[in-house]
């Protein structure tokens, strides 16, 4: 037992991947079983803004021991991917914003979707990463195709404007009318399930039908899928080291839903946030272009990370200047959001049956 917990995996002892998963474990349940033991309780802002500093806490602390045990290599390219991470996974808190209100999603509703949301995340980010590790290390020449994405997607962003407004919100009406055509979705929540039992409007009998809830969470996975495109070879593009990649990426969705209810309460707020964030992504492509491709310069994480921390924190200061007078939005979901998610029902298409 003791060989196997010292056997290689992925380039690391197993014992550190059990290690990591426990403490991962353990953070979930606490958070599951202690501090949210009340389902009908809402998270304010300034919880939101605690558990936010608590979760990145932790994974500086995290951080600090990949700094002492593995080096200070492999410390560095954690910080710096931890930061771009968190980073991008804020774009991710807008969508999700657009998604509820959409659905028409309360408060005390969305810590249920975003902790199960959480859960899958963890699943799918370690296929996807496992599958850019195995990409990489049989073919460098792929980090050069991630940089070139990469570029593209944040010109992308860039040249983007106000086009995509809205987009969110139509995607996830092309796709809740596709689940009332094929599936049995209730217009109600029913609490905070995701599936109730309810009579079949052709026989009379009980039958299993969904909830909007699962609509949400189907929806905010989804999203999560699609972000993991754009930051998984972001990371990727700092350190190879595909437990460095693991951990930072993880550590940095357990503070996207602690991070939600503080960033949705004042999503207008951070209107040029988005043009840090393309930013953020075509310099990443840059240095996989420049140091990587062709050798020119040699970058090192510290750099990465003090140029991520710089575009963001700048993209939010101006964001805030330039919206200082703004009115506070009492909601948790951007007006255009709220719009749709009171339009009537029967604009989302009947139930099944």
């Amino acid at each position: 037992m003791v060989d196997l917990l010292y056997t290689t995996w992925l380039g690391k002892p197993v014992w550190m991947w059990l290690g990591f998963h426990a403490v991962i474990f353990v953070l979930l349940a606490l958070d599951l079983g202690l501090f949210h033991r009340d389902k009908n309780r809402e998270i304010g802002v300034k919880e939101s803004l605690l558990l936010t500093a608590f979760y990145l806490t932790l994974g500086l602390i995290f951080g600090g021991w990949v700094w002492w045990y593995i080096g200070p290599q492999a410390g560095q390219e954690y910080l710096a991917g931890l930061v771009v991470e968190k980073s991008l996974s804020m774009d991710n808190v807008f969508v999700i914003a657009v998604i509820f209100g959409y659905l028409g999603i309360p408060r005390n509703a969305q810590h249920r979707v975003l902790l199960w949301g959480i859960l899958a995340a963890i699943v799918l980010r370690g296929l996807m990463i496992g599958l850019g590790a195995a990409l990489v290390h049989q073919a460098e020449w792929v980090l050069t195709i991630f940089a070139a994405f990469l570029i593209y997607a944040g010109g992308k962003m860039l040249l983007s404007g106000d086009e995509e407004e809205g987009g969110e919100s139509k995607s996830a009406d092309r796709f809740t009318a596709f689940m009332r055509r094929h599936m049995r979705v209730t217009d109600q929540l029913d609490g905070q399930k995701f599936t109730t039992r309810r009579p079949d409007p052709k026989t009379g009998k009980p039958v299993l039908w969904l909830t909007p809830l699962a609509l949400a969470l189907v929806l905010v996975n989804g999203a999560d899928v699609i972000f993991a495109v754009d930051s998984v070879p972001a990371i990727f593009a700092i350190t190879t080291d595909t437990y460095v990649v693991y951990t930072s990426n993880i550590f940095a969705i357990l503070g996207l839903r602690a991070l939600y209810f503080a960033l949705a309460a004042m999503v207008d707020r951070f209107a040029y946030l988005k043009t840090a964030l393309a930013l953020i992504l075509i310099f990443i492509g840059l240095k996989i272009v420049v140091a990587d491709t062709f050798g020119l310069i040699e970058i090192e994480p510290w750099v990465a990370l003090v140029v991520t921390v710089v575009l963001l924190a700048g993209g939010i200061v101006y964001s805030l200047w330039r919206t200082r007078g703004a009115a506070e939005v009492p909601a948790a979901v951007p007006p255009q959001a709220q719009a749709q998610a009171d339009l009537p029902r029967e604009r989302l298409g009947s139930s099944h049956g």
